[in-house]
């Protein structure tokens, strides 16, 4: 059987919750050096399912699979160096593999990268800079992503300041689950006349028919 045939029989059983099984096929394919089982592994260490719950396990099969590049692997490597899970708290090298993965193009480290400038952790703060980041997971959907850049445009951080834009982006973030959204949506509203209200709107729905490029 190849490689990739084990790697699936494996999803198939976690996917059952049979971990035993899963865990039985992902160990060897991930000892031979395949990322996607080590960040398989990684997980269901992180989680302690079918295992033991070990963070440090984790974050060993998680940095194998981030060294070859694999983009999810890199993210939540990142976010174990961000929360000093199996690892000692490091924002510096949390924004090193965020930074790895949003390169590549992973919505959710593309959003935490733009948390870290927002904030200034690990990086200097840059509002401008964590706009940029925000704004390539915004196009890919990302609802916190989306909410985040509402709040930069009704802060007019980073940014000019601008209602209409709050409450587009607030109203993209809310469709896509995001309650902070429905926040940032709801106050713009109250600053906004009727008219601009209709203009927010219509933006949100063409955004969306964009797929939410070049919003």
């Amino acid at each position: 059987m190849s490689a990739s045939a084990d790697l699936r029989k494996g999803a198939v059983a976690y996917k059952s919750g049979d971990y035993a099984t899963a865990l039985r096929e992902w160990t060897p394919l991930a000892e031979q050096g395949d990322a996607g089982a080590q960040s398989f592994l990684g997980m269901m260490y992180a989680k302690g399912e079918g295992v033991s719950k070990n963070y440090k396990t984790a974050v060993k099969w998680y940095r194998l699979a981030a060294e070859q590049g694999h983009a999810r692997s890199q993210f939540i490597l990142g976010l174990m160096y961000e929360e000093g899970k199996g690892v000692p708290q490091d924002y510096k090298t949390a924004v090193k593999w965020y930074k790895l993965a949003a390169e590549q193009g992973n919505a959710d480290a593309q959003s935490k990268l733009g948390y870290m400038y927002d904030t200034g952790k690990g990086v200097p703060k840059k509002p401008k800079t964590a706009l940029k980041w925000w704004k390539l997971a915004a196009e890919q959907g990302n609802a916190t992503a989306q909410t985040n850049m509402g709040a930069m445009y009704g802060l007019g951080k980073g940014v000019i300041q601008d209602w209409v834009y709050a409450h587009m982006w607030g109203n993209l973030g809310a469709s896509n689950g995001s309650e902070e959204g429905a926040k940032m949506r709801d106050l713009a509203a109250k600053q906004m006349t009727p008219s601009q209200l209709e203009t927010a709107q219509k933006l949100a729905r063409e955004c969306v028919r964009k797929n939410y490029k070049g919003c």
